[in-house]
């Protein structure tokens, strides 16, 4: 979070909504949420409408997810939450990674691409 009380940070960061002005006629600052790797790589941008909230939970989810994958080597499914499985590559990398093993979903397709496991 930051104080942007000149509001030259949200000209520089794109983060005017282009919709809303303030009493004073001033542009608002629109939601925005930019999550920043630690090697300073944006690995995620939410933009909303100043007049849009958002969903604590799904901060949450979005900054968790990406530290997850990460460590992992897996991706989280929509509407994922901690604790719930998440989706892995490969058959013989899932085995060398998963000792406690992972389960492959049965597609109308009959391939077994769709693998899932749980992580701490």
């Amino acid at each position: 979070m930051m104080a942007d009380p000149k509001r030259e940070n949200i000209k520089e960061l794109n983060m005017v909504d282009p919709d809303e002005e303030d009493s004073n006629g001033r542009p608002m600052p629109a939601r925005a949420l930019h999550i920043i790797d630690p090697d300073k790589v944006v690995k995620l941008s939410f933009l909303y409408p100043a007049t849009t909230g958002r969903k604590m939970d799904e901060v949450i989810r979005v900054l968790d997810s990406p530290q997850r994958a990460a460590k992992h080597k897996v991706a989280t499914p929509a509407d994922w939450k901690p604790g719930d499985k998440v989706v892995i590559s490969s058959d013989e990398e899932a085995k060398k990674m998963l000792p406690q093993g992972f389960e492959t979903a049965k597609l109308p397709s009959g391939k077994g691409y769709l693998r899932f496991t749980h992580v701490d």
